[in-house]
């Protein structure tokens, strides 16, 4: 009786044994499945860049540097059928980025957006394929062959020459993967979005298109950096249009010459033969000599209501101008503008006639 009673008691402990080691196996497979798709994995925060037609291998080999275990992401990217269904993209790396987090966000193309800022001082359609270029996953090549499409010019009712008005300066979010034909559709939304109701009946009431709107405004801005001065210098510009004289716009002529170091338009440079030298032409250019700003837009589609035919640039030197009715008070305006230029000049060769002076005594 007692011997049966020790082999019934040895199998309750053995059975316990059992389930106690099974038990624990059991929670050590799961921990390990838990730690594993919960372990951040990620050396130091970095930029994971995965090109169109990328597939696992060349997802591993660019994770290869950036992960502290291959191992552990290669067990949850199984798990998770990743291998079969990577999508190209920008994906951000934190070392707070989990196994889980970074498997689901490359299989589903969760990427993250990049800011893409278009800014005034871009001149061509060459210069902004070529800042794209440099931003996102399509190469300069792709988007000017876009640019210069005649068919997607013409869906915008643009040309060649004034393309560069579709484009509205500000930073916008997108994705490092979209097309250049994308990225012209979300251009394209902005610029509807920005030429609201308000701005086409001020353009239509000045009798001028959108793209005209945009290339005026393209010389105003490049007159001045000083805004509260836009709607008299598009007023000047303005008041030679409509009267049917030569707009003779200085920015112009750089743009002709495609030299913008020039710091004073001398005669020879007004002998350059372009559409956009408004010396010789009247009229506005063919198109815009920068993207203007918005300001810039604004400042036409707001025009001042003024007499002025002239401006200069003002003697104190502030970045201001002198506003004219007449070309007398224009040429007194400019005599003080010379007046101050020429002592800044006679000062500079005194102070460099000094300096040498006193060099010459010290040797």
């Amino acid at each position: 009786m007692t011997k049966r009673k020790n082999k019934g008691g040895k199998a309750v402990v053995y059975v316990l044994i059992a389930l106690v080691f099974a038990g624990a196996v059991f929670i050590s497979i799961n921990f390990t499945k838990y730690y594993n798709r919960y372990k951040k994995n990620i050396k130091e925060s970095s930029v994971l860049y995965l090109r169109t037609g990328s597939d696992y291998q060349t997802l591993l080999d660019s994770l290869a540097p950036k992960l502290k275990n291959m191992a552990s992401f290669v067990k949850v990217a199984n798990k998770e059928g990743l291998p079969g269904h990577v999508r190209p993209g920008r994906y951000v790396l934190k070392t707070t980025t989990t196994n889980i987090q970074l498997v689901r966000a490359i299989k589903h193309g969760y990427q993250d957006a990049l800011t893409v800022t278009i800014a005034g001082t871009i001149r061509s359609k060459e210069k902004l394929a070529a800042v794209l270029g440099r931003k996102m996953e399509a190469d300069s090549l792709a988007f000017i062959t876009e640019f210069n499409d005649s068919t997607v010019l013409a869906s915008l009712g643009l040309n060649k020459d004034n393309f560069l008005t579709l484009f509205i300066p500000d930073s916008y979010e997108m994705y490092w993967t979209v097309t250049p034909a994308e990225f012209i559709a979300k251009m394209k939304a902005e610029y509807d979005k920005f030429w609201d109701a308000s701005r086409v009946a001020k353009a239509q009431a000045m009798g001028l298109t959108k793209p005209e709107v945009s290339t005026l405004a393209s010389i105003v801005c490049d007159e001045s950096n000083y805004v509260p001065e836009y709607p008299n210098i598009a007023s000047v510009y303005l008041n030679r249009y409509h009267k049917g004289d030569r707009l003779c716009a200085d920015p112009t002529v750089k743009f002709a010459l495609h030299d913008q170091t020039i710091k004073r338009i001398l005669f020879r440079h007004l002998q350059v033969d372009s559409p956009y030298n408004t010396y010789k032409h009247t009229g506005l250019p063919p198109g815009p000599i920068l993207i203007p700003s918005k300001a810039g837009i604004d400042g036409v589609l707001n025009a001042a209501k003024t007499n002025y035919m002239y401006f200069c640039a003002n003697p104190k030197l502030n970045g201001t101008h002198l506003f004219a009715v007449t070309d007398v008070e224009h040429a007194a305006n400019a005599r003080k503008y010379q007046h101050v230029l020429d002592s800044l000049e006679r000062a500079k060769r005194a102070a460099a006639a000094g300096a040498a002076g006193a060099a010459g005594a010290a040797n």
